[in-house]
Parts: structure tokens; sequence; C-alpha cells
């Protein structure tokens, strides 16, 4: 799933082709929306809020989309050969005179009223790399259940939003605790350094191609994607595991050497992922 960094990229690409442009192809290929026409209005901006990304219309409306796992915006040029995925797997296109804007396989795409937005992001905590930014509301919703474990509550959008897997185990890495430990056991100097320091590797990140949070060449992530790799602090082998709730388990990397706190024990199911995943932006 693409993280808030991969979706500020996506939605400034998507407001630099769209924005103060008036649509002269609005298709919108969800069966709820079918016989909605765009066609005339001028698109007024595109705004990430956390993973989401909002389309504001003049008239009222927003177009609010999710890319989940697998969702992607594509702009191309008019006399561009479109390369998003084949034509069954589009969503929506939305075409200025110079450009146009292609949405493959979104699992998620309402047009709502621009004042009705907080009915589709309103849940959300404070965004990463928004205006509405809190460090202290932040730490205060990831401390309200303290028995969480750190790795799900750095998941939950509601908490703040923006992290998904990969700053998640790179986050549990760079404070040196296990995403299994409980967040209220985290010492309380590195608890209230977590939300600055997410915040700093998401503003890192938002305009490089290739993300990092080593400061390494070559070495961009600490744990993530290297399972049984030598730890680049360390050397003890990473090791990877799902973790989650059951119904949403994400893989997930750590330390044994650098890391303190619980982790699953040998032989769950949780601990029979063998295969590392490559980190990769989804665009």
């Amino acid at each position: 799933m693409p993280e808030g960094d991969t979706v500020w990229q996506v939605t400034r690409r998507l407001h630099a082709a769209l924005a103060d442009r008036v649509l002269t192809r609005s298709d919108l290929r969800v069966p709820k929306y079918a016989t909605a026409d765009l066609t005339g209005r001028r698109v007024l901006d595109v705004t990430p809020r956390g993973k989401h990304l909002l389309t504001r219309i003049e008239g009222g409306l927003t177009l609010h989309s999710h890319l989940r796992m697998d969702g992607a915006w594509k702009v191309f040029a008019h006399d561009q050969r479109w390369s998003g995925g084949p034509t069954h797997q589009i969503r929506v296109i939305l075409g200025t005179e110079d450009q146009t804007a292609v949405g493959y396989r979104l699992p998620v795409l309402d047009l709502i009223r621009t004042t009705d937005e907080d009915r589709a992001v309103g849940h959300l905590g404070p965004d990463l790399l928004g205006p509405d930014w809190s460090a202290d509301r932040a730490l205060a919703n990831l401390l309200t259940d303290p028995t969480r474990a750190l790795g799900e509550a750095l998941l939950d959008q509601r908490n703040l939003a923006g992290i998904g897997n990969v700053y998640k185990s790179e986050l549990c890495f760079l404070l040196g605790a296990t995403p299994w430990l409980p967040v209220g056991a985290l010492p309380t100097e590195r608890a209230a350094h977590l939300p600055a320091l997410a915040k700093r590797l998401l503003e890192a990140n938002r305009d490089r191609p290739v993300r990092n949070t080593t400061g390494r060449r070559g070495q961009d992530l600490f744990v993530y994607g290297r399972a049984h790799r030598p730890c680049l602090r360390c050397g003890t082998p990473v090791r990877v595991a799902d973790q989650g709730d059951g119904s949403r388990e994400r893989p997930t990397y750590w330390c044994p050497g650098c890391q303190r706190g619980p982790a699953p024990a040998p032989g769950s199911p949780a601990t029979r992922r063998t295969r590392s995943r490559p980190s990769r932006r989804t665009n």
C-alpha cells in the first residue's frame, strides 16, 4: 500500500496536470457515477489527506480516491500511449486540453460534495505531510491504548495519517523497539520523539524517487525488505513476520539485536513467512 510520501508525489503530479484547467473529458467508470459528467468544470486543486486523494472541482464537488494496494493514477500527454494497465482496469478518466489523468484499479472512488469531505477523511489523525499536523495530538492518539502493539498503532490512520508498512518497520527500528512492544512500554523520551521522527522521514522522502531512511547511498532501508540479511548496524540477521489483527496481516521486519521488546513466538503462524519483500513505491 502506498505511504504518505508516495501519495504526496502522486497528488503533486495530478495537481500540476489538472489544477486551474477546464475538463474536456470526464469518464467515471463506476456504476454509481456512470451518468456523472464533469466536462466543462474547472479543477480547483488536488490535495492529499494521509493516503487519500481529494480532487476538488468547481461547483462544490470533490472526487475522492484511495490507491490501497494496487491502485494508480497516471498522467499522459495527448499523443502518449496509456501504459497503466489494461483498459478494463480504468476507473476514471479526467482530461484537459493538454493532458489526461487516468485512474487504474482504484478500489475507492466517490464523487461527493466538497462540504462533505469530512465523511470521507474526517476520521483520520493529523496528517504527517499536511497543514493540520500536530505532534502532540498524534502522540496522544497513539497513547490512547497503551497496551496496543506499537506497529499496529502506527498503521492506524486514526492516530496519525501517512504511515504504511515500510515506515512502520523503519520507525520501530530507529526507536530501538520491536513492532510488538506495547506503545505504553516505549520509554517516555522515545515516545515523545516518535511523531517528529515520523514527520522528518516522510518529509525527507516526499521529493525522492527512491525512499531512503538510512542516509546511506546504496543502503536505502535499515530493515524493511531485508529479511535474513545482516543488520546494517549490528550484523544480526533481520527477521520478518506477519503482524496484524488476523484480517489484515502485514509483513513486518525487525532486528532482534537492535530492537528490544516482544516478538512472535517461534513456530507461530506469524513467523512462518520466509520470503523477503522488496520495498517499492506504487505510483
